[in-house]
């Protein structure tokens, strides 16, 4: 008995000096917003003040467009996963992206809230605040679902409603990527509020695109800077311990008009799940890109702004 409880002890000497270590090592202080606004802001972009926060929000494309689109990112990302898509779309149709509460330049709630009524009440303060009625909500993965819970607890809300490689359903087969299961991993995903290595980054980026070629220097270290903006990474952990808890509805009780886009190869949230919610949604248009991943608006951004102008029209 003594002898085992030494090789545990051991065992965990061992441990703690290595996660020591790897402080040590790759320990990184969040970065205040000061010091990244110039790199991810740009001449759109403006901070509303709403809900105790300062919202990072571009409203771009012709005001006279009565139904803008509103674009939602998934997690640990932020409204630059829309660029090239609003640069195809903004001309023809108001665009309003904006970088949620606790990711990107927005930072963290202030109330340490982060679930779909939080989220929920979060678009209906936008809008108000943009002087909005009427939209077409667009969201890829975690964005997605907030989307189709919208949805549902605002029937009649939504002009039409454009899901993108979006959550909801529980996972089967997903490999996932190395940050998101780091991240779900209890005791373990504390250490990610004290270093986040580029490493990291760059191997969960391999898991999201299917085209590798993609990962590059900038897009590593866009995702890197935005997830260590200053309260970030304890907002994104607190979503990874279960702060959403359960969907509001289900799908099948979205009954606004829904184009579901998904990349072929989504390592994230399988393909399947385009079919999950294409049979639940009733009269819902379902479109599969060959050799895409998780973001195809990031991937194949023409293909989904095609897509998304051919359900939604252009401004009257």
């Amino acid at each position: 008995m003594n002898r085992v409880l030494k090789i545990f002890g051991y065992f965990l000497a061992v441990l703690f000096l290595g996660i020591f270590v790897l402080l040590a090592i790759f320990f990184e202080s969040d970065v205040p917003l000061g010091d990244l606004k110039a790199k991810y802001t740009n001449e759109h972009s403006q901070f509303i003040s709403m809900m105790g926060m300062q919202v990072h929000v571009r409203d771009q494309g012709p005001k006279s467009d009565s139904i803008p689109l509103v674009l939602l990112h998934g997690m640990s990302s932020s409204l630059n996963t829309w660029d090239e898509v609003v640069n195809s779309v903004a001309n023809r149709r108001r665009t309003i992206s904006v970088d949620l509460p606790g990711f990107g330049m927005t930072g963290p709630n202030p109330k340490n809230q982060y679930n779909f009524v939080f989220y929920n009440e979060f678009i209906d303060s936008l809008c108000a605040k943009l002087g909005v009625q009427r939209f077409t909500l667009v969201g890829n993965s975690m964005g997605g679902a907030i989307a189709w819970n919208y949805d549902v607890t605002h029937p009649g809300r939504l002009a039409k409603l454009v899901l993108i490689d979006a959550a909801g359903y529980p996972k089967t087969k997903e490999k996932g990527s190395l940050g998101f299961l780091i991240a779900s991993t209890p005791v373990i995903n504390n250490l990610l509020l004290y270093f986040t290595p580029k490493a990291l980054v760059r191997k969960s980026l391999e898991t999201i695109y299917f085209d590798k070629n993609l990962v590059n220097d900038a897009q590593v270290e866009r995702f890197h800077d935005i997830v260590v903006r200053e309260g970030n990474r304890a907002a994104a952990l607190e979503i990874f311990k279960g702060s959403f808890g359960k969907p509001l509805g289900k799908a099948s009780q979205v009954k606004t008009p829904t184009l579901i886009l998904w990349g072929e190869f989504d390592h994230v949230i399988d393909v399947s799940n385009a079919d999950r919610f294409n049979q639940d949604i009733q009269g819902s248009k379902k479109v599969i890109f060959p050799n895409v991943g998780h973001v195809p608006m990031e991937e194949v951004p023409t293909k989904v702004a095609d897509e998304i102008l051919k359900f939604v029209g252009t401004a009257k």
